[in-house]
């Protein structure tokens, strides 16, 4: 890519509560938090809200990235003030002074750095913000917006499906599917089991047979209640079984892989990161769909790298919901059919921007579909209220 002639000047951090980029901090008669089945589902005093366990610990992180004209570009991920501090005094070296088309170079030295900590979750979380935000600078700087950078739209508009427990809503609003959050998990037992395919049976037949329904799993299974999970649930013609693992334990999804039937897909990735781990969901694991987070695996450069090589070998790339920041992504990319949409309302009754209340201007799919503007970098502006900078040297 060509250089433009400017060099980044400053790196700030900022962390913020009250939903954003950690979509799970809720209240608690949000769905998002209530019972869904996790990996703490095993301990009674943590499985009736996913707060109790702190998934809303962390917070929000946005990051910014400015040029020496003072053009700014930003973006948000997860990791609090843990990836707040990384960001201003480890990862900053690699940013501040260098020429703001060098994203390949920042991203190598800041993986690079980071190896004997990092490779997967806060480290990636914070990486994966200042890319986003490199990205949405030099959108800017080129009045371009991202998805013109990544070699332009493979098609008019982005169609979704809906993640919440109203599938049955999701068809009314338009979206082409909908995906359940699993409710009851192996601790449960069979007549947890039994209740999530009553539930499955309840929407299948609201929905009718043209609908996709998919199921939430989000690492609370073993492979015996997968296995299960999956035989019963193909038969009311799901289209796929998601994240049903801890992310690695690779010999489980190879397992229920081979064990599926043609009907449903096995698919996963949304905890997974960096092209390093998708090689294994694609070769050791063989998934159908690989689903990164954006603003997790790595940001926009490293999602690039995990969709070419799940391309090369005839995988499906539908990214966990990140909004503005995967609609750019999706829109380029021929193995992303369709995209995910986050349903933010407390009662899954109403699409709402997924980043509220960080982004003023956040577009939203109306009717299941959205046409992407032409605005430079992500086409999104920061709202900066409530935010609390991190700085240099700070201590937590």
């Amino acid at each position: 890519m060509e250089k433009i002639g400017q060099k980044i000047k400053a790196i700030r951090a900022y962390v913020v509560e009250g939903g954003g980029g950690d979509y799970h901090d809720q209240v608690e008669e949000h769905w998002i938090v209530k019972q869904i089945a996790t990996p703490m589902s095993i301990y009674p005093e943590y499985k009736m809200t996913r707060t109790s366990f702190g998934i809303n610990a962390l917070k929000t992180l946005v990051v910014e990235v400015e040029s020496e004209d003072g053009t700014v570009g930003f973006a948000i991920s997860t990791g609090g003030y843990p990836a707040a501090w990384l960001v201003m005094n480890h990862l900053d070296r690699f940013i501040v002074g260098s020429d703001v088309s060098d994203i390949e170079k920042m991203w190598d030295q800041m993986y690079r750095a980071t190896l004997y900590y990092g490779r997967k979750g806060i480290v990636m979380n914070a990486i994966s913000a200042i890319d986003l935000a490199l990205w949405d600078l030099l959108g800017k700087l080129r009045k371009e917006p991202v998805y013109k950078l990544l070699g332009g739209k493979v098609r008019d508009e982005l169609e979704f499906y809906a993640t919440g427990p109203r599938p049955d809503l999701a068809k009314e609003m338009g979206f082409i599917g909908g995906k359940i959050p699993l409710v009851y998990g192996p601790a449960d037992g069979e007549k947890g089991l039994r209740k999530n395919m009553e539930l499955a049976k309840e929407m299948r037949e609201k929905v009718g047979s043209d609908f996709l329904l998919m199921w939430d799993c989000w690492m609370a299974l073993d492979l015996p209640y997968a296995k299960k999970l999956m035989e019963e649930s193909s038969k009311l013609g799901f289209k796929w079984i998601e994240e049903c693992f801890n992310p690695d334990d690779y010999w489980s999804y190879e397992d229920l892989k081979k064990a599926a039937p043609n009907n449903i897909m096995v698919t996963g990735g949304e905890h997974e990161a960096t092209r390093y781990g998708f090689r294994m969901l694609i070769e050791k694991c063989d998934l159908d769909i690989l689903q990164p987070d954006v603003g997790w695996c790595g940001g926009m450069t490293e999602l690039i790298k995990i969709a070419n090589l799940a391309e090369a070998h005839g995988k499906l790339v539908i990214p966990h919901g990140s909004g503005v920041y995967s609609h750019h992504f999706v829109i380029t990319r021929v193995n992303s059919p369709f995209t995910e949409c986050l349903m933010m309302a407390p009662k899954a009754d109403k699409v709402l921007p997924q980043y509220y209340p960080l982004l003023k201007d956040e577009p939203i799919p109306i009717n299941g579909k959205l046409k992407l503007s032409d605005k430079p970098g992500f086409g999104v502006e920061l709202n900066k209220e409530n935010l609390v900078e991190v700085k240099k040297g700070q201590q937590l």
